[in-house]
């Protein structure tokens, strides 16, 4: 499938996650929460054609695909397992591994923003105070217009999730909404498929 040009995208932060670390048992029920908005605004943005760009962790698994993570987080007794199922990734989403909290940290985010032609950033997933309030503070340098979803973002905590969303409000000018604050999104034309070049013969 072609890919689509898009003014604004969407990013999913560290949802395939199996939440198997110190805290994960508090940041499950507010991720359980954040599944019943981000998964029906995620469908909404593919229908509206505005790209949506899973970015997550690798686990230290250097040898891992997105596939392999992915069956990694939803491993039976995962904790994070039925929030992974619950997101898991549409064959037209693009999905790039990250080794830290930025998404933008040592990974190919930066070059497929500019192939789609992205200036905005929807961001959204885990934590609000860490993965996702890290990738905004770069994302910000990088200077895209940013939007950050209060209900398709968690945290350990709600007083975790608000500091770091009036952080981003007071030092970075982040625009703080609901997913159905988000009524238009202005998307472009499908890149046109690559001609094969000329015959020799």
């Amino acid at each position: 499938m072609p890919d689509q040009r898009s003014d604004t995208a969407l990013l999913i932060i560290d949802v395939i996650n199996d939440l198997e670390f110190p805290g994960g048992e508090r940041v499950l029920p507010w991720a359980e929460r954040m599944v019943e908005r981000l998964a029906p605004f995620a469908q909404r943005m593919r229908k509206a054609g505005v790209p949506v760009i899973y970015v997550n962790d690798n686990f230290d698994h250097w040898r891992s695909n997105f596939s392999d993570v992915y069956k990694y987080c939803t491993r039976p007794g995962a904790r994070g397992r039925k929030v992974a199922r619950a997101l898991k990734p549409d064959p037209d989403d693009y999905f790039i591994l990250k080794p830290k909290h930025s998404a933008f940290f040592a990974t190919s985010l930066v070059p497929l923003l500019q192939h789609l032609g992205t200036k905005k950033l929807i961001l959204s997933g885990i934590a609000t105070n860490l993965c996702v309030f890290f990738s905004a503070h770069d994302a910000h340098m990088y200077e895209y217009k940013l939007t950050v979803l209060s209900d398709c973002c968690c945290a350990e905590s709600d007083t975790d999730h608000d500091l770091a969303l009036r952080q981003l409000q007071q030092f970075l000018r982040v625009r703080v909404c609901r997913g159905d604050e988000i009524k238009q999104v202005k998307t472009g034309n499908r890149r046109p498929a690559r001609k094969s070049p000329p015959s020799s013969k």
